[in-house]
């Protein structure tokens, strides 16, 4: 047994003892439970996943509804020896019981005992029945009676559906229990991106089956959300379910689904909801709810107030906390939240990079001399017009075509098909920003007009277009210019850009921008999106509320002292999200175009392994980890020289937001340059040496000399690998594989006939890689 295998153990044994103690292995028992897809680590236009959490199984009353986490270990390790990891995941999952075993023994730890004994060990034999812990999870969650038959309806499940997330089960079961309990006003909070529509729809199905609701209405505030949750996440609802359009009411349905502008309106006669009788549904779900549902005036409140008997569940990814609106003053406090941070972290979400563009008129402002006038012949007021006059009460013409410039630069340097989102102050400046643009491709939109397009809510002809945007498989359009209009609720999964030229000051505004790219989708190579920011708005990644707990912002009193960090959302009490009216047009805007304007920084951002946004250069960045890694340049060579491989080297690096690419662009090294002296450059200031001059210090050596033949040969052909390919040929196992060493021989017959051996090989190698970075050859 000792020397069995991790899976061994659990096939031989945990699985049958499992079985003995009553687990049904088709229902109730899953093995390899992927929990999350990992991390993607983003290197210059490469990524890599990070490792996923995988449980060696979860225990479950029924699909969907999980008890406990088991993790096993090979037996030569104690039977305790899994149970951190297994509490880690229980606590993911949200489960009573974490188990660890190593095939004979097993370690219990309850998370409902208050005795002083939360853990005992077992003999495998003894593990808990499903019975025991179903009972034990009821009283842990506090359900009785009808509750718990309720809190185990079934999900809507089909052969196609790979069924919730773990932490869409989290939220779905939280809920369906906090409603089968009598909770009446239930709030989850979700990032953009993580099936906040999936996840209503399984609440609604469950509670609906149940026999508990009956009656239920779903609200959002875009036709388009709408439509997608009607024609994808509700299907199943099929004739029971019917859109409410034209102000057209049937009682003869169940389920209802609704723009709330459908059934609102500024006179008594135009209020279609008070057709139906307030105790008509049994059960509201108000998407995107931090639109307005919570403000004690708006249309929404008075739609949940009429059905007040209703059960009411707000969804959103941005809960509002301001002076006067509050979702947990509604909804109470969130009984699930699943942030931004989180699914980055567990690789649902895509990882963002920045790029701040800082103009020389945004940072010192623009006076024009007295007496001057715009194009248009109107006296400009003598004044300093800073960034947050641009595009509203001043129009630089020169700064527009800067910033279409630096988009088309970022664009052709990528994929100029990329599908990018420029947000812009008023729908005005969404229209001039499209003319710069497709001034600045004139061969792309004579290709196809529609290469860039305007998106605003005045726009009917670009409106239109807005489906084929976000359809991953058309290419037109592919860069849209819009003011408010999509900053939410438009699902754009292969968004791969978002440029910021509009001043926010909002953190709800902001977030939902920002998550118009965190959906992944890699059929279509979207793992990654990227931030160019021309009005400093990505300075909110520092709140440190982005992607905390909503709390309420401290209402000020007569006589209370003032919070001069706090964001006073107060002064933007009468924007809405539902409208471009974000602020009025100024009477008096200039135009000017002889004003010339300059970029005087560029600077890329990077998340670090903690999900935080570095704030320093990426250069000072790298040299504080290397240095904080490394004491001296020897230390770091000696590191060097001993990796692997120069991936295995640099992998650490890029997983704490080091991108090579980006530093190299950075600190204008020369291209001769490999990534070793790059880095000691940056970090130790030491000059480095191109890969020709490196190559021919170790031809000038008698290294050569101890080689003859066809040892001879390969190694210079790993020398020429290193300076002409810019290849790192050492630790690279596949590398002999590579045509040029066809003539030499096979990998095989390289390995063991040239060199006797995969240990004189890799010998041969180590003593090369030492004579190109020795530091007497260096300095």
């Amino acid at each position: 047994m000792r020397s069995m295998s991790e899976r061994d153990i659990c096939t031989k044994f945990v699985t049958p003892a499992l079985q003995r103690s009553g687990w049904n292995i088709q229902t109730q028992i899953r093995e390899e439970v992927t929990l999350t897809d990992g991390r993607i680590v983003v290197n210059g236009r490469t990524t890599v996943r990070g490792r996923q959490k995988r449980a060696d199984y979860v225990l479950y009353h029924k699909l969907h509804i999980p008890l406990a986490v088991v993790e096993a270990k090979d037996a030569t390790q104690t039977a305790g020896a899994g149970m951190q990891q297994a509490l880690e995941y229980a606590e993911m999952l949200d489960v009573p019981f974490a188990i660890s075993t190593n095939g004979s023994r097993a370690l219990v730890h309850d998370r409902t005992s208050q005795s002083d004994r939360v853990e005992r060990e077992i003999e495998l034999d003894d593990l808990p029945s499903p019975q025991n812990m179903w009972a034990a999870y009821c009283e842990w969650k506090g359900l009785s009676g009808q509750q718990k038959s309720i809190a185990a309806q079934d999900y809507h499940i089909t052969n196609r559906d790979k069924g919730p997330r773990y932490y869409q089960e989290i939220a779905i079961n939280r809920a369906v229990e906090a409603i089968s309990k009598g909770r009446d006003r239930v709030l989850l909070v979700m990032a953009t991106g993580t099936g906040k529509t999936y996840t209503a729809f399984q609440i609604i199905w469950r509670l609906w089956k149940s026999g508990v609701k009956k009656r239920i209405l779903f609200l959002a505030d875009r036709n388009i959300l709408i439509d997608q949750a009607k024609m994808n996440d509700f299907q199943p609802f099929g004739t029971a379910m019917t859109k409410i359009a034209k102000r057209q009411i049937d009682k003869s349905f169940e389920i209802y689904l609704s723009l709330y502008q459908a059934v609102t309106g500024s006179d008594e006669n135009r209020n279609v909801y008070r057709q139906f009788s307030p105790d008509f549904f049994d059960l509201i779900v108000v998407d995107e709810c931090h639109r307005g549902s919570a403000k004690e005036d708006s249309e929404w409140r008075e739609i949940l107030e009429y059905f007040s008997s209703a059960t009411q569940i707000g969804l959103t990814a941005t809960p509002k906390e301001t002076h006067d609106v509050s979702n947990a003053e509604y909804f109470g406090d969130a009984i699930f939240t699943y942030s931004l941070r989180q699914g980055v972290e567990d690789g649902f979400l895509a990882p963002y990079r920045v790029i701040r563009y800082d103009l020389d008129k945004d940072l010192a402002g623009y006076r024009p001399e007295k007496g001057s006038v715009d194009r248009y012949g109107a006296h400009i007021e003598d004044k300093v017009f800073d960034q947050s006059d641009f595009d509203r009460s001043m129009v630089l013409d020169k700064r527009t075509k800067l910033v279409a410039e630096k988009i088309t630069e970022f664009l052709r340097a990528t994929n100029p098909y990329d599908k990018t989102i420029v947000f812009c102050e008023t729908q005005a400046h969404a229209d001039r920003m499209r003319t710069e643009l497709a001034n600045a491709n004139p061969d792309l939109v004579a290709e196809n007009h529609r290469y860039v397009m305007r998106m605003t809510g005045s726009d009917l002809v670009g409106l239109a277009e807005l489906d084929k945007f976000i359809d991953p498989e058309s290419r037109y359009p592919v860069v849209v210019t819009t003011s408010k209009l999509l900053s939410t609720g438009v699902d754009a999964k292969t968004c791969k850009l978002i440029v910021l030229d509009q001043v926010i000051r909002s953190m709800t505004e902001f977030k939902q921008i920002i998550g118009r790219g965190t959906r992944i989708d890699e059929t279509h190579d979207k793992r990654y999106f990227t931030i160019m920011d021309f009005k400093r708005a990505t300075e909110l990644f520092a709140d440190p509320d982005f992607d905390g707990d909503p709390v309420q912002i401290y209402e000020r009193g007569e006589g209370d002292p003032p919070l001069p960090d706090a964001i006073d959302e107060h002064a933007f009490a009468g924007v809405t999200d539902l409208q471009e009216t974000r602020a009025p047009e100024p009477r008096a805007v200039y135009f000017v175009d002889d004003v010339e304007v300059t970029v005087i920084n560029k600077r890329y951002q990077y998340l670090d392994e903690n999900g935080s946004l570095i704030n320093e250069s990426l250069q000072a960045y790298t040299k504080k980890l290397i240095t904080q890694r490394f004491l001296s340049p020897a230390d770091f060579e000696k590191a060097w020289i001993a990796a692997l491989s120069a991936a295995s080297f640099l992998e650490p690096l890029e997983k704490v937001g080091i991108s090579i690419a980006y530093l190299r662009d950075e600190v204008d090294a020369r291209d001769e340059w490999d990534d070793y002296d790059l880095l000691r450059k940056v970090a130790f200031g030491v000059d480095g040496a191109t890969r020709k001059q490196r190559a021919a210090r170790v031809e000038s050596q008698p290294f050569f000399s101890q080689f003859q033949g066809r040892q001879l040969l390969v190694l210079r052909k790993m020398i020429a690998l290193y300076v002409d390919e810019d290849q790192s040929p050492f630790g690279n196992a596949k590398i002999l594989q590579l045509k040029t060493f066809e003539e030499v021989g096979t990998p095989v017959e390289i390995v063991k006939s040239i060199f006797g051996g995969k240990q004189q090989y890799e010998a041969a190698m180590l003593n090369l890689k030492q004579e190109l970075y020795r530091s007497s050859h260096n300095e």
